[in-house]
């Protein structure tokens, strides 16, 4: 009994322009693809700040995007990454709790450190309060971050002892560390009542913008080391 005969076809071997046509599309598409791989990483280049506050630097009581964190954010127009981990009633215990997995997260070129006026408020020890700042400012330098430190200052019914101690706690720490210090985030603001909320604690929204510029000429100049393209103010 005979078998089926079975007929097997090769193909042809292609001709060197197919080849060369073949060659040129594939680089194509891997050059296509690296392109789309590369373009997040170019965008992450730029300088992140951290911001590290409390209800201050949250917008408490007012709307987010009149908060002077955002409108710094607006201010510099995109060339910083901005990151706002401030939260209301923050402490400096809870700041220096958060801050390692912050700067891990992130990697900030800037830190921006806003605490201190929950721990006046609530009569907290102000050695307490320096040694978590002092953490903070530490762990920032030592993942390679430049510290901006933004000081308060708490109502005179405290004592004058207490709060002198409170006060000198920012100028010790800036002076001991080598970082720029605003010595009041509030000056020209917390006795002006139409200023302040109701609360007498928390500015107003017509307040942030006077914020921002008790803290731009010290951070303006922390910037200009991170930034090729110059930021000024409007």
């Amino acid at each position: 009994m005979k078998g089926i005969p079975m007929y097997l076809h090769f193909p042809e071997s292609p001709q060197p322009w197919a080849a060369r046509r073949w060659l040129a599309c594939l680089m194509s598409l891997m050059s296509l693809m690296l392109l789309c791989l590369t373009l997040p990483a170019q965008a992450d280049e730029r300088p992140t700040l951290l911001v590290m506050g409390d209800s201050l630097s949250a917008a408490y009581g007012i709307e987010q995007e009149l908060g002077w964190v955002h409108l710094l954010e607006q201010r510099l127009d995109g060339k910083v990454r901005v990151i706002n981990a401030s939260i209301s009633g923050e402490t400096t215990s809870g700041g220096a709790s958060r801050l390692p997995d912050l700067l891990r997260q992130h990697e900030p070129e800037l830190v921006l450190l806003e605490l201190g006026g929950n721990d006046g408020l609530r009569g907290l020890p102000p050695r307490q309060m320096r040694a978590n700042l002092a953490s903070m400012i530490e762990e920032s330098l030592d993942a390679g971050a430049q510290v901006l430190l933004l000081g308060i200052d708490i109502p005179p019914n405290y004592g004058q002892a207490y709060r002198d101690a409170f006060r000198s706690t920012y100028t010790q720490l800036a002076e001991e560390y080598e970082v720029p210090l605003v010595p009041f985030i509030l000056e020209d603001i917390a006795l002006e009542t139409t200023l302040m909320q109701d609360d007498g604690i928390h500015p107003t929204a017509d307040a942030q913008p006077i914020i921002l510029e008790n803290i731009w000429p010290e951070l303006e100049s922390l910037l200009a080391r991170h930034t090729e393209v110059s930021v000024t103010s409007d």
